[in-house]
C-alpha cells in the first residue's frame, strides 16, 4: 500500500465559455475502471444532445489504468491533455468528463488543448484535493487529570485527533504516520508519566486537504 497519495476530495463540476463553445467539467472519484466507464455513460446520456462527452481517468497504485477519449474531437486535442492535467497534479484514482456545446466559431487545435485543459483545472479546484496519509490508529485511555494536557499537545501536534470518548476514563483515538508508532507512544508515555494505556487500532488512510 502506498503511504500516501493524492486524489479528488468530492464531485467537482466547473462551466468555461470560449468563443460561444460551452465546456462543462464533471469529476470524481473512483477505485476501478467500471466505475470510472459507468460515471463516463451518466455524463453521456445527461448530455446526450452535446457535441463532444470527452474523457480521461487515471486508476491504480502506480497510475496502471490510464485512458483518455477525445469522442470526435481532433486527435489528441480533448482527452490527452485531460489525462496530462490529472498527471501533472499526480491525482490517482479520479475521472473527469469535459462536454462541449459546439458554439460555431472553430478553436484550433491549441485553442481546444487550453479549453478542454482549462476545464479540467478548474473541475478539480472545485472538487478539492486531499492527501491520503497511511496511518496507524491508536486508542489512548488516560485518566481525567490528563484530559486537558494531552488534547491541548495533540491538537498542536502533526498527528490526527479523529475523536475523544468520554467514559470512565477518557479515551483519545489518534492516527499516527505508518512507522511512527513507537516513537509516538514513546512521546505519550513520556508526557503523561507513564500513565496511558495503548491499543492498536489497525491502519487507515486518513484525508487531508491540499
Amino acid at each position: 500500500m502506498l503511504s500516501n497519495y493524492f486524489t479528488v476530495k468530492n464531485e467537482g463540476i466547473y462551466q468555461l465559455v470560449v468563443q460561444k463553445s460551452r465546456f462543462i467539467g464533471y469529476v470524481k472519484r473512483v477505485e476501478t475502471e467500471e466505475v470510472a466507464q459507468s460515471f463516463i455513460q451518466e455524463i453521456k446520456k445527461k448530455h446526450h444532445d452535446a457535441n463532444h462527452n470527452c474523457s480521461a481517468y487515471m486508476i491504480g497504485e502506480n497510475n496502471q489504468i490510464q485512458k483518455a477519449n477525445d469522442d470526435g474531437e481532433p486527435s489528441g486535442t480533448a482527452g490527452v491533455p485531460m489525462l496530462e492535467v490529472l498527471k501533472k497534479q499526480n491525482l490517482k484514482d479520479t475521472v473527469i468528463v469535459v462536454t462541449r456545446y459546439f458554439g460555431g466559431v472553430k478553436l484550433g487545435a491549441g485553442g481546444l488543448i487550453r479549453a478542454y485543459g482549462s476545464t479540467t483545472s478548474q473541475a478539480i479546484a472545485a472538487a478539492g484535493v486531499v492527501e491520503r496519509k497511511l496511518m496507524q490508529g491508536l486508542s489512548i485511555v488516560i485518566s481525567y487529570s490528563l484530559l486537558g494536557k494531552l488534547e491541548n499537545v495533540l491538537r498542536n501536534s502533526d498527528h490526527v485527533l479523529d475523536s475523544i470518548n468520554y467514559l470512565e476514563q477518557v479515551e483519545f483515538l489518534v492516527y499516527v504516520r505508518d512507522g511512527e508508532e513507537t516513537n509516538f507512544r514513546e512521546w505519550i508515555t513520556d508526557l503523561t508519566s507513564n500513565q496511558a494505556t495503548f491499543e492498536s487500532k489497525g491502519t487507515a488512510y486518513v484525508e487531508t486537504d491540499v
